[in-house]
């Protein structure tokens, strides 16, 4: 017999990313070929080294069992060694640090340890879905954090108001940021900071796109500005950075008592993360020095040729100095889903709309660089010329 959802599961709003993928699947029944730029999916390859130690890992006596509920010594040795080389903060990993099957499930774990119905969780208004999800899920409230482009995307934190930053459990922060592809200086981090510890909030930092900076820029991370850990819990994926999308792997570190939280969730609901994958991560993390460069040229690489074919094709957009993203402005007068439907049967390219990452984004589109050079200089050319007829017509 057909089962319904909870009350809880039913009462949240349509998932955007759903809707997308129906039209993707009309317009491939249709016969449409599609470029498909919508999710930030990583089409770069696995560095062979990280690949090795996988196999590697997978002959090790014992990796049939049950990994470590919190993380294998060889993983922490190597947060440990990439907090300290790459952010110069010292922490006490198996203490201070857990591992997780991606992100964003740590982060979901997060919010569904330290909050229940009455708390607030101050989440970005453009923001990555599972911020707000996780949320409504676990019964408590979410307050939006202004986040304009006059701003140019940072987060007001003042604008926050008394009774919501009193009510607040955790304050979520996240840059570069997906998918505006905004960056902060350190500034910022030390107000979050100082907001955190006024109000008794844990800031939760989401750094998964922290090393996919360009142009001589860096990412200061929020640990930098709390190096005692005193209210801070920053959250770190090898997807992005490694390419390990499919393996799911991160790791959260910070304040050992969010920690110990997240890990007492995590033991209730599932077993931790593949040892062989940990080591793997490992590998990564401690050659981190000779493969990210690599990472970072092909994704800056690739966003210079969009902008140079949206250029030539008189669409002068600005150009982001981090992350895997472009995120532009849908033609004046035209609604986000039009546009989106517009591109994908005319031209075959899919975008996000913005108000995939809430009503914030509203009037925003945003495109992944995951495919090669020439196929996305011919997006562009084809996504400006779509934009040119349809603003004639609007």
């Amino acid at each position: 017999m057909p089962l319904a959802q909870t009350a809880t599961l039913r009462s949240l709003p349509p998932y955007v990313f759903a809707e997308l993928d129906r039209l993707k699947g009309a317009a491939r029944a249709r016969g449409a070929t599609l470029v498909d730029l919508g999710i930030g999916s990583p089409d770069l390859p696995i560095a062979q080294g990280i690949i090795d130690a996988l196999g590697a890992s997978l002959r090790d006596a014992g990796i049939q069992g049950y990994p470590p509920f919190r993380g294998a010594p060889r993983l922490f040795d190597a947060i440990a060694g990439y907090m300290l080389e790459r952010f110069g903060v010292t922490i006490d990993a198996p203490r201070e640090a857990l591992a997780l099957s991606g992100a964003k499930e740590g982060i979901a774990g997060i919010i569904a340890a330290l909050c229940g119905p009455g708390d607030i969780v101050l989440v970005p208004e453009i923001f990555y879905p599972v911020y707000a999800r996780a949320t409504w899920l676990v019964g408590a409230e979410v307050r939006w954090i202004p986040m304009r482009a006059a701003d140019d995307f940072v987060l007001d934190l003042a604008a926050i108001p008394a009774e919501d930053a009193r009510r607040a459990r955790i304050m979520i922060v996240n840059y570069p940021n997906n998918p505006t592809g905004a960056r902060v200086e350190r500034d910022f981090y030390d107000r979050a900071v100082r907001f955190a510890r006024a109000h008794d909030v844990l800031l939760l930092s989401d750094a998964a796109y922290s090393e996919l900076t360009f142009d001589g820029t860096r990412a200061p991370r929020a640990l930098e500005s709390d190096p005692d850990r005193d209210v801070t819990l920053e959250f770190h994926s090898c997807s992005k950075m490694f390419s390990m999308a499919g393996l799911r792997i991160g790791f959260c570190v910070g304040n050992a008592g969010a920690v110990d939280a997240l890990a007492a969730y995590r033991t209730n609901v599932g077993y931790g993360t593949a040892t062989a994958v940990q080591h793997a991560a490992a590998y990564a993390l401690t050659h981190q020095a000779e493969l990210i460069p690599a990472k970072g040229a092909a994704y800056r690489s690739r966003r210079d040729t969009m902008a140079s074919a949206f250029r030539n094709a008189g669409w002068d957009i600005v150009v982001p100095d981090a992350t895997m993203y472009l995120w532009l402005p849908v033609p004046e007068g035209v609604d986000d889903w039009a546009w989106v439907q517009a591109l994908i049967d005319h031209d075959g390219v899919v975008v996000t709309p913005g108000v995939a990452f809430g009503d914030g984004g509203r009037g925003y589109f945003r495109i992944s660089l995951v495919r090669d050079e020439p196929t996305l200089a011919a997006a562009a050319g084809a996504i400006a010329a779509r934009r040119s007829e349809m603003m004639r017509t609007a």
